[in-house]
């Protein structure tokens, strides 16, 4: 068609930018791109737009498209072209928002990596809502996701811990670097049923039985907690495993080799301002101890020798210079530093009645998973984790994610779902089907902006995976359930009383069951229930 106008069409791109307009007198959709192309193929933008409206107009599934402005082109879809979303929302089922643009990428994602010296805290249960999602996310679009556990189970942190329990055992006070909590004393007490004669042992012995035992009871407690919460890993990564293995020591070895390592006031340094890092990082302590980073440097290895394309990782507030370190590793063995990609998630508060909840029942100082839970329940718990991005620190109103009003985003789109629902069951006690629906009839306005919405579930998806941002599905879930909500209100689904049931009924109970199987999928990529009764 531009070719007709003497215009040059190899440089039209491959896929064109449309979005939904925000006034929906503009039509379903709009696009700007013969403002973007104009200057390339030689012509002014209206007249591009002109020519693209004319051959859009002429073609099937098209009912207008008119140009506006400088050149914004607004399209609005035949009944039949949008009844198509419906019918393709309801064939996919279970798959509709699926895509394959990370199909065969291997991705290690490793999220919540807890030390096991106590309960998961509130940072940790964010990163325990938000992986998880995203890990589903990712893996509707085709990636291979393996869900991975770094088990911090070396160094100094775990000495506290020990120390701790030998203390609560012995009825003294927790030691001042230790840890507090009526955990510790419960944990010290099964030590001690396991190993009744723990503190009769030479103090070596009885340090090595309590660290153990009490680090497996720990980390069991962990894994059973994320597990009621609705998470599971498919590794649990040993870190103490990096350093009897020796990988640890052959990782060093190896950027000693390279001349990334070097040797400065008895300790060994990596090169990492070479590599884009802030400052350079000591690997090897000058009391030879190897540095925290010195396990990092060897996992990352371990990751990308186990075949992974991309290793994420997901980490708190606080681990901002890991970004720098971690490329910084990768660059140094000779790697793409683009094979890492760290996430950094802000802070959760709780708050009641305005307040700001402190204190833990069982952890003492830090408010816990379990807390969390307790108070609000797994699905609103995961949903109001989820639902903002993990660049914003969030303020958690236990009242309001705990109450059964509209006002709670979680019941707000769980109650759409169970709503429709109930539409099915009653549809089934009048006998009425919506196979083989006429889905052209459905021209209501209430009806195309319910339609459209749920056309734009795939996309929503597709970005959510692109930018790791599993809140775009919380936010996609609640503006679908609202504008279910006000289809309802405007367009009956059932016949009342005399009247009987006609196609009209049918296409609209259609549209229904594609609306209730898209709330149904994004629930599911959060982790969140759909119940089908409220």
């Amino acid at each position: 068609m531009l070719a007709e106008h003497g215009l040059d069409v190899s440089v039209l791109p491959a896929t064109l930018t449309v979005e939904r307009p925000r006034n929906p007198e503009h039509g379903d959709y709009a696009t700007n791109v013969a403002m973007q192309l104009a200057k390339k193929v030689g012509t002014n933008p209206r007249d591009l737009a002109t020519w693209l409206a004319a051959a859009l107009t002429a073609s099937a599934g098209i009912e207008s498209a008119e140009v506006a402005g400088p050149g914004f082109l607004n399209i609005r879809l035949a009944a039949d072209a949008q009844g198509a979303i419906v019918a393709k929302a309801l064939e996919a089922g279970g798959t509709f928002g699926a895509g394959d643009a990370l199909a065969g990428k291997r991705i290690n994602l490793e999220f919540v990596s807890a030390n096991p010296t106590g309960p998961i805290h509130l940072g940790g249960t964010r990163w325990a809502a938000v992986g998880d999602a995203l890990g589903r996310i990712l893996a509707t679009q085709g990636a291979d996701v393996t869900r991975e556990y770094y088990f911090n189970d070396h160094g100094a942190q775990i000495d506290r811990f020990t120390r701790s329990l030998i203390a609560a055992a012995k009825g003294e006070p927790a030691p001042e670097d230790g840890y507090a909590g009526a955990y510790i004393g419960d944990i010290a007490t099964e030590v001690q049923t396991q190993a009744p004669d723990v503190l009769d042992l030479p103090e070596t012995e009885q340090h090595e039985t309590f660290r153990s035992i009490g680090v497996e009871l720990m980390f069991e407690h962990i894994k059973r907690t994320l597990h009621e919460f609705g998470v599971d890993f498919d590794v649990y990564f040993h870190e103490n495993s990096l350093f009897e293995s020796g990988a640890v020591e052959k990782a060093v070895e190896t950027l000693k080799g390279s001349g990334n390592l070097y040797h400065e006031d008895g300790a060994w340094w990596l090169k990492s301002t070479d590599f884009g890092d802030d400052k350079d990082r000591v690997v090897i302590k000058s009391d030879g101890n190897a540095a925290y980073i010195a396990g990092d440097i060897a996992y990352f290895q371990d990751k990308r020798a186990r075949g992974f394309d991309l290793c994420i990782y997901m980490l708190g507030a606080d681990h901002h210079g890991y970004i720098g370190r971690l490329k910084a590793a990768a660059a140094a063995f000779g790697d793409d530093p683009d094979t890492v990609e760290v996430m950094i998630g802000q802070m959760v508060n709780l708050v009641r009645g305005g307040v700001a909840v402190k204190m833990s029942k069982r952890a003492g100082t830090v408010i816990t998973l379990d807390d969390l839970v307790e108070s609000i329940g797994v699905d609103a718990a995961r949903y109001s984790l989820v639902r903002s991005s993990v660049d914003q620190s969030i303020d958690i109103d236990l009242e309001l994610w705990a109450s059964t009003t509209n006002e709670n985003p979680v019941y707000y789109v769980q109650y759409a779902h169970a709503r429709l629902c109930s539409i099915a069951r009653n549809a089934a006690d009048l006998g009425l089907s919506a196979e083989n629906p006429n889905l052209g009839l459905l021209t209501h306005d209430r009806e195309g902006d319910l339609i459209r919405t749920i056309g734009d579930y795939p996309g929503v998806v597709a970005k959510a995976a692109d930018l790791r941002e599993p809140h775009r599905i919380a936010r996609y879930l609640e503006e679908l359930a609202g504008t279910y909500h006000r289809f309802y209100d405007a367009c009956r689904v059932l016949p009342q009383g005399d009247e009987e049931a006609g196609e009209l009924h049918a296409a609209r109970l259609a549209l229904c069951a594609a609306s209730r199987q898209v709330l149904a999928n994004g629930l599911a990529l959060l982790g969140v229930s759909a119940p089908e009764r409220m």
